[in-house]
């Protein structure tokens, strides 16, 4: 009988990892970072509990950190197997897992020469040339593609409209006993936003994983393109900076479209815009190259000859001293760097420099988990640590949650009404106690055996 094992984002948000073992085969659905509260992000230095060198295949749902990030940790303690994921996944990873990389050696550098670290010499969790190493081991497949995997297990991924390559995981285990299907949501994109289709339905599974990082709420009723319009003529108007944690990939791209269709309209005039992420500013050029993943709206204005991603006035930051530079810059100016919950990156140094600044407007428009930075900035802490210095925080935070690429309790509600009838098991994953409670409980009024799992428990997976 087949298992599964929630080995990450189990309880929590971040660190997607969880282990299928099937027909004596192991596969892992995600490998993500922790990210944090400090005893959940030491969950990274954990050892695998098998042997990394005994996984056959690993499966990606997408490229956020969060779900790839601890990828080159895996392979560095032997693991050789593919790596499954779609196309555009594959690109940004080539992209992201270095960055990654090279972030945790130069924090690692920073901690040793200003001596914030409780270790004598910190160490990375990883090396840029670690994370390098394992891009070697991905391969794709196209959505809809069914491949086999293992022998008895055939992967198929459909679009879940999160960002850009982002899938649903379909698996189909064959062998003894009964046929069964784990469906794994991944992250659930929303409806009727830009670039990216919607998320495909779903008609059924034997076993589910469904995320539940907004299980608890609904997305502001009003329009986020609106409230941004707001802001920033506030900002313009009174000659401030405005300063927007984004993670480089999604958020920064819907960030930029939101901006040019607002210039496009007349209501908002040109300023400077600085992207300083040297991953968003080559991540930005791959949401233009992959049509495959844009929904009628994102082709009929590349169709037509549109700079969809580039607001009048726009600039990609890539140089250490260049982005110094915007230190220096008054306003009116709109930063956006990553990462998008503030738990390293460039941003740190923005907010660093802006957040004692009461002319500053610090705008978070995603998710932020508990223990972040952004988290306790939007719960309106006095001070923050950054860098082994306490911050004092004088600036405006502001945040628009209808930004987020997460759909909200209502959003999974209409995914999950695609099932022609309820799985066998869903587990709830991806979320905080609150949000996993919320959408457990409403699955079960509708009938549904929904489980909040714990971390490192195993279930059989039965028919």
């Amino acid at each position: 009988m087949p298992t599964l094992t929630f080995l990450g984002a189990a309880g929590t948000v971040t660190g997607s990892r969880h282990l299928v073992e099937h027909a004596g085969r192991r596969i892992l659905l995600d490998c993500g970072l922790f990210q944090g509260e400090k005893p959940v992000r030491r969950r990274n230095w954990d050892p695998f509990p098998v042997p990394p060198s005994d996984v056959d295949a690993v499966v990606l749902s997408h490229a956020h950190v969060d779900h790839i990030g601890w990828l080159p940790r895996l392979v560095r303690h032997g693991f050789r197997g593919p790596i499954w994921c779609t196309r555009a996944t594959r690109d940004l990873a080539q992209l992201l897992l270095p960055d990654s990389g090279r972030l945790q050696e130069e924090e690692a550098r920073y901690a040793l020469k200003k001596r914030f670290s409780r270790h004598e010499r910190p160490e990375p969790l990883y090396t840029e040339a670690e994370a390098v190493a394992c891009l070697e081991l991905l391969r794709t497949l196209r959505y809809d593609e069914p491949r086999e995997i293992a022998p008895g297990s055939v992967l198929r991924y459909r679009r879940a409209g999160h960002i850009l390559g982002s899938a649903l995981v379909r698996l189909d285990l064959a062998g003894e006993g009964a046929p069964h299907t784990l469906v794994f949501s991944g992250d659930i994109g929303r409806y009727d936003m830009p670039v990216i289709p919607d998320p495909d339905p779903v008609e059924g599974a034997t076993t589910l994983l469904v995320e539940c990082t907004y299980g608890d709420r609904r997305h502001d009723d009003g329009s986020p393109r609106d409230r941004l319009c707001e802001l920033v003529q506030g900002v313009i108007d009174r000659r401030q900076v405005m300063v927007v944690p984004a993670f480089a990939i999604g958020r920064t791209q819907d960030l930029l479209y939101h901006l040019r269709q607002l210039q496009l309209a007349g209501r908002l005039p040109a300023l400077p815009v600085c992207v300083d992420s040297p991953m968003a500013c080559d991540a930005t050029p791959l949401f233009l190259l992959h049509r495959e993943e844009h929904d009628e709206e994102m082709a009929r204005e590349l169709a037509d000859g549109s700079r969809p991603l580039e607001p009048d006035h726009v600039r990609f930051v890539r140089g250490v001293e260049e982005s110094k530079a915007l230190n220096d810059r008054k306003g009116p100016l709109l930063i956006l760097s990553a990462s998008g919950m503030a738990t390293g990156g460039r941003i740190l140094h923005h907010l660093a420099n802006r957040l004692p600044d009461p002319d500053t407007v610090v705008l978070f428009v995603g998710f932020q988990a508990a223990g972040s930075r952004g988290r306790k900035l939007l719960d309106g802490a006095a001070s923050i640590r950054i860098h082994g210095m306490d911050v004092p925080v004088h600036a405006r935070i502001e945040s628009i949650r209808g930004f987020s690429a997460h759909a909200d309790c209502d959003e999974v509600d209409r995914w999950l009404g695609g099932f022609a009838r309820p799985p066998s098991a869903t587990y709830c994953v991806h979320g905080e106690a609150g949000a996993l409670e919320a959408t457990r409980a409403r699955l079960a009024a509708r009938g549904w055996n929904a489980v909040v799992p714990e971390h490192g428990q195993t279930v059989a997976l039965a028919a």
